[in-house]
């Protein structure tokens, strides 16, 4: 088996089990799951994002709709269209576009999205439920990592996971994902003493930091699962690239599986997000989530 865990083939077959899922909603419930994506202003990295997003809402079967904003929108006209959207029995999912222009209160943006149909995770009714192993809704990458994790190694029970990084988007969702999976966890940060030697304890290795290639391979325990979350753009020989905060290199000899970057966890996130919303549709109509 290879070492590299592939996240753009896993995403594949992620996407082929919820168009199949689709189908079966449609077919036995009349159910189109619809996922409303709000975009404000015109950053280039979030406008390809959210096409691609979009795309792939509509590849799998469900309805997608977009809501592009002028960069100078008054907050109130948001939490308007929000409004609107919570209120349409056609949108299981809603999804607002990160970063927001300055004047925006993003916790109060996300805060107004129902939980029902909240499908970044990021409400704190659904924060709360994964935190107290409720059934809420799962942050997209935390999701995909302990998906590809399980895939891997089967059984997490026992093992010892380090997550760098504490960020309320992935480090401390990902942290109560393996405390449920029955892992010995560990978050740690930059400010950690110690932290090579931290890193060196872990069965499974997250990294989240945000730091470019900040862990080499003798920060890893041999064998060990690494799962790098950092999209980092550097310059190097004069040319940019992606990298992760792993040094991929040096981690790859020593480590028993571990995730690229680019193509690791950034595909399996879109792929997540479609899960959450037929999920979301599924809750909403009090149905089950059909098989695949």
């Amino acid at each position: 088996m290879s070492k590299i865990i592939d996240g753009k083939a896993f995403a594949a077959s992620l996407r082929e089990q919820i168009a199949s899922r689709v189908a079966k909603l449609k077919q036995q419930h009349q159910l189109t799951p619809g996922l409303a994506v709000v975009l404000v202003g015109e950053d280039p990295a979030s406008e390809v994002y959210v096409r691609n997003k979009a795309k792939q809402t509509v590849e799998v079967g469900m309805a997608s709709v977009e809501h592009k904003l002028d960069e100078n929108t008054p907050e109130s006209e948001l939490l308007s269209l929000i409004e609107t959207l919570n209120a349409d029995a056609a949108i299981h999912g809603i999804l607002v576009q990160l970063p927001l222009p300055k004047h925006i209160n993003e916790s109060k943006v996300l805060d107004a999205i129902h939980y029902e149909k909240d499908v970044d995770g990021f409400h704190l009714t659904n924060v709360g439920l994964l935190s107290t192993g409720g059934e809420g809704v799962v942050p997209c990458t935390p999701l995909g990592s302990i998906m590809m994790l399980k895939d891997r190694l089967g059984s997490l029970s026992g093992k010892n996971a380090v997550v760098v990084g504490r960020s309320n988007i992935v480090g401390k969702p990902m942290a109560s994902l393996l405390l449920q999976e029955s892992c010995t966890v560990t978050i740690a940060h930059s400010r950690t003493e110690n932290l090579a030697d931290v890193c060196r304890g872990a069965d499974i290795l997250v990294a989240a930091v945000g730091r470019p290639e900040m862990i080499p391979g003798d920060w890893i325990k041999p064998g060990a699962a690494v799962i790098d979350v950092g999209i980092n753009r550097i310059e190097r020989d004069g040319k940019k690239k992606l990298v992760g905060d792993v040094d991929f290199a040096s981690a790859e000899a020593v480590a028993g599986a571990i995730t690229p970057v680019p193509g690791g966890v950034g595909p399996m996130t879109i792929a997540c997000l479609l899960h959450n919303t037929v999920q979301q549709a599924c809750r909403q109509h009090n149905i089950d989530m059909p098989s695949a």
